[in-house]
């Protein structure tokens, strides 16, 4: 096996894990934050502190923030972060090989359009409020 039949076996393996990544990491970081909140919780039950029920409401049920216009444009921003990121590592592999720019930008097109509809959302809300 040469280096191209290597490349090509390397490369969906490395986008099957950045995939699993952007789902694995932000879970486990919130794992943390949560095991880090419950330390502190039992801290503070060891030292004989009431706890207001408001905490305890807010753990016992796994609630989401509702949607606002300045939540809408920061994903937006990002989704079209992520965009442009895909567009440039397009546009840099086609360099190398041409073939490869239309397809990653077009690929690109999808983040992209989330983030705008993120935005629009955003801005139309933002009148509304």
């Amino acid at each position: 096996m040469g280096i191209e039949g290597l490349i090509g076996v390397m490369i969906p393996i490395f986008g099957m894990v950045f995939i699993a990544a952007l789902v694995i990491v932000p879970r486990y970081f919130k794992s943390l934050e949560r095991q880090k909140v419950a330390d502190t919780l039992r801290a503070a039950i060891e030292k004989g502190q009431p706890l207001p029920p408001e905490i305890v409401d807010a753990i016992a049920r796994d609630t989401k923030l509702p949607p606002s216009p300045a939540r809408d444009l920061r994903t937006g921003i990002i989704w079209l972060g992520v965009a442009v990121g895909l567009a440039a590592f397009g546009i840099a592999i086609g360099f190398e090989e041409p073939d490869a720019t239309f397809p990653m930008v077009a690929f690109a097109a999808f983040p992209g359009f989330i983030g705008l509809a993120f935005i629009v959302l955003g801005l139309i809300n933002r009148t509304k409020a």
